[in-house]
């Protein structure tokens, strides 16, 4: 967890339950509250002119969601989408604010995984911006097996599909196959059940 449940709570975090595909917030809205995700996961989203689903990310149990809004005033750039059953630990903005003056060591764990977080974005984003499909999927594998704690080979189950990856890389699904299958016979990645395991 990026932030104990318990200190959260004694600042009077709530738990909320959204079902699969229910909205946690949407683009354009005020940034009101810090979510921290008890269990499920959450992808953040933007739709383009086209209609089309650009994915940003999938965030999973232990992950906060959208935090460093809390910070400056703007609103959403994505929307944020129950990808299954999700549980959410919710505390305001004014409690969230408090307790960072009142804990300055979990401030600087905050601000160390937000400079974490957009250090691995800018990364993916580099790689996202490559010609080459083969670069733009190992980066959005790298990026989300960057907020694992085992980093060994095989070690962290990739909490996407194959469509879910074309989304976010704006390739065909069909690329992203060809590609999961080219990264497997390489020994980049294993595939147990359908799983990418990386």
């Amino acid at each position: 967890m990026l932030i104990p449940e318990e200190l959260l709570k004694s600042y009077g975090a709530t738990t909320e339950y959204f079902k699969k595909k229910d909205t946690i917030f949407s683009e354009y809205e005020t940034p009101k509250n810090y979510y921290q995700i008890i269990s499920g996961s959450i992808k953040l989203n933007h739709y383009n002119e086209q209609g089309k689903e650009l994915i940003f990310a999938i965030l999973s149990a232990g992950l906060s969601v959208c935090e460093m809004l809390l910070f400056i005033d703007h609103t959403f750039p994505v929307n944020a989408i129950a990808c299954e059953d999700v549980a959410v630990l919710r505390l305001s903005k004014e409690k969230f604010i408090q307790m960072l003056d009142d804990h300055p060591k979990i401030g600087r764990d905050v601000n160390n995984f937000l400079a974490e977080r957009l250090y691995q974005k800018y990364i993916m984003l580099e790689n996202n911006s490559s010609l080459y499909a083969n670069v733009r999927i190992r980066g959005v594998l790298d990026y989300h097996k960057s907020f694992s704690p085992e980093q060994s080979q095989f070690s962290f189950q990739i909490p996407l599909t194959r469509q879910q990856i074309s989304a976010m890389t704006g390739l065909r699904v069909e690329t992203v196959i060809r590609n999961i299958k080219t990264f497997e016979k390489e020994g980049l990645l294993k595939i147990i059940n359908g799983k990418i395991y990386y």
